[in-house]
């Protein structure tokens, strides 16, 4: 898994932690109001799902040959 899909899977991780307490009724953000919390939340929850939905991410060890491949021939960045 490289440095980039590591960063988004942790992200998502954390939005959907941070959505999850704020749906018990737990605000992981202090200092905010409730509705604040869960706007915010949303906000990234959101961000993150589509961050990770549109970036390729190549966690199976297909997908690393994939990209690998596609990288020979010169179609992503290393």
């Amino acid at each position: 898994m490289d440095k980039a899909t590591l960063v988004r899977t942790l992200v998502l991780f954390l939005a959907l932690a941070n959505q999850f307490l704020v749906t018990f009724g737990l605000n992981p953000i202090p200092g905010t109001e409730e509705a604040w919390g869960e706007i915010i939340t949303m906000i990234i929850t959101a961000a993150a799902s589509a961050w990770a939905w549109f970036k390729n991410n190549y966690v199976t060890a297909r997908g690393g040959l994939q990209k690998k491949a596609l990288q020979a021939q010169g179609l992503i960045k290393k």
